[in-house]
């Protein structure tokens, strides 16, 4: 099966948003082997969107389609798929239940504009969209599958996991090579470094396609086996999947959609334990990652943003001399933050952050990037100094990374390299 992902906006066009929508279906068709051909991307003009979808039914077996289903007058892929198919509109009474439903649920009143969200076109099957109003559309015709879905990014992935996937598995069954895929997942070492030690292991580019995909929390390893059924390319995978995590298993820290968060916090709650953070040049964030996941009151005792020096010593108890003589940007300074968070929230764990992430404030010696990360428990108190970069808002989510992998490795018992 073949397929175009073609993604409706001007907004793509023009650069003022970041396509993801293509990417993240190009990797789910990839992962249940369907070949896309070509992504195309068209603005918000009817022809230009006649056009394409003319285009790519002449060359396709399948072709998903995101963007313009909403209520304003710029969202016209609607009106386009039912002229395209020559159907008209008809109210869907589920749709119409499902649009009413959420406008109750959220204490919202239910406009005309938004009723005509229910209105589907008469050859297509709706696909119910239970993380918004506009529904999506599945039509065959001539062999071929068309499909149309939001474009805002949770709603799409929810129709696609909940619907269009398992749709697409049940109508592709007969296949004669079986794909096994898994993304480890790796922080706290380089990409060239990383596949240093990957290429050194007997065969591993023989027995898998492997990529490396760096972003600023650290590379994605993708492996990608195949085999003539199911089972055996399950076990190929795993069989690479361990080697891999004996040649550098201390830098990864999950799999697929896991985050470094998520893992931290499973960790705790493991151990029964609790984590305080105290946060300056991040802001924050290392908190917020923290609570982005449901359940992480179990064990973050609480997050303190000490952006000022005043704040440190009123609310972390530093020692101001030490201020003084080495600077708020200092392995001094991030212990004993670190030391006060935990004394002050009586949690078991506490983190630290305190650095320089620009483009102001470095020295001759302190320059932009530099954060001192500390980190205490009851049986260890310590800090690492580390270098990130000339990018503000890159440093703090490496920093936030950073941190987060101290507290893993801590709780693992992995040492860092010398």
């Amino acid at each position: 099966m073949k397929a175009q992902i073609i993604t409706i906006g001007d907004e793509i066009l023009i650069g003022q948003i970041v396509n993801t929508n293509a990417s993240y279906i190009g990797e789910k068709l990839t992962y249940s082997q369907i070949t896309v051909s070509k992504v195309s991307s068209v603005g918000d003009e009817e022809k230009a969107i006649l056009d394409e979808f003319e285009s790519a039914l002449s060359r396709n077996d399948l072709i998903i389609v995101t963007g313009g289903l909403g209520p304003t007058h710029d969202d016209i892929t609607r009106k386009c798929i039912a002229g395209f198919f020559n159907s008209e509109l008809e109210m869907n009474e589920q749709v119409l239940a499902d649009v009413k439903v959420f406008f109750e649920k959220r204490n919202r009143p239910l406009t005309k504009i938004n009723e005509e969200q229910a209105l589907v076109p008469k050859i297509a099957k709706p696909i119910r969209n239970f993380r918004g109003t506009a529904p999506g559309f599945w039509i065959e015709k001539d062999g071929k599958i068309f499909i149309s879905l939001p474009g805002v990014p949770f709603e799409m992935k929810g129709m696609m996991e909940g619907y269009v996937l398992p749709k697409l598995n049940e109508l592709n069954p007969a296949r004669n090579v079986f794909f096994s895929i898994k993304t480890l997942l790796t922080t706290g070492i380089g990409e060239s470094s990383l596949y240093e030690i990957i290429k050194k292991v007997d065969n591993i580019f023989d027995e898998a396609k492997i990529a490396f995909l760096p972003n600023q929390f650290g590379t994605k390893v993708r492996l990608i086996v195949s085999a003539l059924n199911e089972q055996e390319s399950i076990n190929r995978l795993l069989a690479v999947e361990q080697k891999i995590r004996a040649a550098a298993g201390k830098y990864i820290y999950g799999k697929d959609e896991e985050t470094l968060e998520e893992i931290v916090g499973n960790l705790l709650i493991e151990r029964g334990l609790r984590l305080a953070v105290a946060e300056s040049c991040t802001g924050g964030l290392v908190t917020n990652r923290l609570t982005n996941v449901s359940g992480s009151s179990k064990y973050l005792e609480r997050g303190l943003v000490s952006y000022s020096n005043a704040a440190k010593v009123e609310m972390l108890h530093v020692n101001e001399d030490i201020i003084h003589e080495f600077g708020a940007v200092s392995l001094q300074v991030a212990l004993q933050m670190a030391e006060g968070v935990k004394a002050v929230s009586g949690a078991d764990i506490g983190i630290s952050l305190t650095g320089i992430m620009g483009p102001t404030g470095a020295t001759p010696d302190k320059p932009v990037g530099l954060v001192y990360i500390g980190i205490c428990d009851d049986t260890l108190c310590t800090a690492l100094k580390f270098n990130f970069g000339d990018d503000r808002l890159l440093n703090k989510d490496r920093a936030s990374q950073a941190a987060l992998e101290m507290i893993r490795r801590r709780l693992l018992g992995i040492p860092y390299d010398e």
